[in-house]
């Protein structure tokens, strides 16, 4: 990635700049990446109200080009940048947590609460999308890729600092030499490699397996971001940090023109001239998030990186509450889940639908029973803004309690 080995001078990455490390005060959060996760959250929504509310979601993909429009396609589209986000900056909360910890300390942390989101992920979350009591449907989603990409780093940040970053780069840059490889079937090497770097469905009969989030590049991304944390030490000049993010992400939109451009590497699928210039366009912008292209990861972490360039001065009571939304990031995913399903399935009670057309084998916008139900576009974004809406005063009131309790009830740490 462009200007990510972020130079000695910017970071300073000395003994000194170690021990500043250890000197952050424990109540100390960076508010600008809090506020980057609270309105990535807020854009995670708007994708899973998509999934159970928009009528055209139960007929076509959104990105297929020859059956959306620019709206839909968007609509999509930009909710790609959440998982990204989500994971780098879960790199980098580790990376700040470990300056207050002793590295056996962090190691333990990140061992447990990857293990805890991978089980979390199989059956808290898994019966939250589907409300299958059988568990018939096993999805890895993005939790999954969490919890992964923490047991992974729990073993990493033992070693030096450029080792670890040298292996971020060079698993976010060189996995897409792997795209050629493919193993059909339902063996377990298919499943395995598909865990690893693929992205199939797996039908058992009356069962079925998922695997939507390949943890390779996930994990690469994941190492990237404990790096970044780098960034965020004391020692360094605020004015040094806002010029570097400006560099990061300049750079990496302009790999990504520059790769993309000319169908270079990075994506398998390159983009294609279209009927006219919008879908061109879009055309252009559609690149693979499974698994997470490196071409996907430029334009996705290369807007966040300008974002938190700028927000450190973003001041206000929205703001502030968007930030305190960002404090608390899996208590929303869990129940944002929830609340969702379960309107999705008064929404389609209310319409004709049976409780059973909301009970899922398969993917939600997969499911053959609900073609037919659903919204339009405009009514699905005013289901996307109640819910949100309707979750800031839980969210706000649950930021409080962890804020005041978390010190002598450490389970709070792990969610």
């Amino acid at each position: 990635m462009i200007d990510f080995c972020i130079s000695k001078h910017s970071f300073n990455m000395t003994t000194t700049a170690t021990m500043s490390a250890k000197a952050i005060a424990k109540s100390t959060r960076i508010q600008s990446i809090d506020l980057l996760r609270g309105v990535v959250i807020i854009i995670m929504a708007l994708d899973h109200v998509r999934d159970y509310f928009h009528a055209d979601a139960f007929l076509y993909n959104p990105l297929n080009l020859e059956k959306t429009n620019a709206a839909v396609f968007l609509t999509r589209w930009i909710t790609h940048m959440c998982a990204p986000v989500f994971i780098f900056l879960a790199g980098t909360s580790a990376f700040l947590v470990g300056a207050r910890k002793s590295k056996k300390d962090l190691s333990s942390f990140l061992l447990t609460r990857g293990l805890w989101l991978i089980v979390l992920e199989l059956t808290v979350m898994n019966f939250g999308w589907f409300f299958n009591v059988q568990f018939s449907l096993i999805v890895l989603q993005v939790i999954w890729a969490l919890g992964f990409g923490m047991i992974v780093l729990a073993g990493a940040i033992h070693l030096p600092f450029n080792a670890i970053l040298t292996a971020g780069i060079v698993i976010v840059a060189g996995h897409n030499l792997l795209d050629g490889i493919q193993v059909e079937g339902n063996g377990i090497d298919a499943m395995l490699w598909s865990i690893l770097h693929g992205f199939q469905f797996f039908d058992f009969g009356d069962r079925f397996f998922f695997a939507g989030y390949a943890i390779l590049p996930w994990t690469g991304i994941m190492l990237l971001g404990y790096c970044f944390g780098k960034l965020y030490l004391p020692a360094v000049n605020p004015d040094v940090r806002k010029k570097t993010l400006l560099r990061l992400g300049v750079g990496a939109i302009a790999l990504f023109l520059v790769l993309r451009m000319f169908n270079i590497y990075g994506n398998p699928t390159p983009w294609t001239s279209q009927g006219n210039a919008v879908f061109t366009f879009l055309s252009f912008i559609n690149v693979n998030k499974y698994p997470a292209s490196l071409q996907f990861v430029l334009v996705m972490l290369g807007p966040a990186f300008l974002f938190l360039a700028f927000a450190e001065k973003l001041k206000g009571n929205v703001w502030d509450k968007i930030t305190a939304l960002g404090r608390v990031p899996l208590f929303f995913y869990i129940v944002h889940v929830y609340v969702i399903h379960i309107i999705a399935l008064i929404a389609a009670l209310a319409t004709g639908y049976k409780l059973q057309d909301m009970v899922f084998i398969t993917w939600i916008t997969d499911s053959p029973n609900l073609r037919g139900y659903g919204f339009s576009l405009g009514v699905m974004y005013l289901f996307w803004i109640g819910i949100v809406l309707a979750l800031f005063p839980l969210c706000l009131w649950y930021d409080r309690y962890k804020t005041k309790h978390s010190k002598e009830k450490k389970w709070l740490s792990y969610l």
